[in-house]
C-alpha cells in the first residue's frame, strides 16, 4: 500500500501510477435533474493519472432502432443549435489534454463511439470538470443578475 485511506483502500494508492476504480455521484446527480432516468442509470469512475479532463462512457439500450450516423448528426445539430456552448461535437482524433480549459460541459467524440447493433450504442464524451463546471456557474450568475435587473426595473 502506498498510503492509507480509511474511506477507500484503493483511494490510498498512488494516483500517479495507477488506474483506480472509484465511485461517483454523477449518475445520482443526473437522476435529480432528469427524474425519468431513476432506476435506469448507474455509473462508476476510474481515477487516472492525468492532470485534468475526464471522459464519459455511456452505454445505451435504445427503444427505437437507429444508426450511429443518425445519432452523430443529431448531437452535432444540438451542439450547433440550442446547446451551443454547453455541448460540443468532435470528429477529430483528440486526447484528454486537447480538452483542457474547454468551457463546454461535454464534448461528444464521434470517432470513439461504437454501435453494437441498431438498438445498442456506446457514446463517449470528454469534459474538463473544473473549467466546464465553473463556466456553468458563471452562466447561472449571469442569469440571476439578469432576473434581478429585470425585477429591479
Amino acid at each position: 500500500v502506498d498510503s492509507s485511506s480509511r474511506k477507500d483502500w484503493r483511494g490510498g494508492r498512488a494516483a500517479s501510477g495507477n488506474i483506480i476504480p472509484s465511485s461517483t455521484g454523477a449518475a445520482k446527480a443526473v437522476t435529480k435533474v432528469i427524474p425519468s432516468l431513476q432506476g435506469k442509470l448507474t455509473g462508476m469512475a476510474f481515477r487516472v493519472p492525468t492532470i485534468d479532463v475526464s471522459v464519459v462512457d455511456l452505454t445505451c439500450k435504445l427503444e427505437k432502432e437507429t444508426t450511429y450516423e443518425e445519432i452523430c448528426a443529431h448531437i452535432k445539430a444540438l451542439s450547433e443549435g440550442k446547446m451551443k456552448g454547453v455541448l460540443g461535437y468532435c470528429d477529430e482524433p483528440l486526447v484528454s489534454t486537447d480538452f483542457e480549459s474547454d468551457s463546454r460541459s461535454s464534448i461528444f467524440d464521434a470517432q470513439a463511439g461504437i454501435m453494437l447493433n441498431p438498438s445498442f450504442v456506446k457514446l463517449v464524451a470528454w469534459y474538463d470538470n473544473e473549467w466546464g463546471y465553473s463556466s456553468r456557474v458563471v452562466d447561472l450568475m449571469k442569469m440571476c443578475a439578469a432576473v434581478d435587473a429585470k425585477a429591479s426595473a
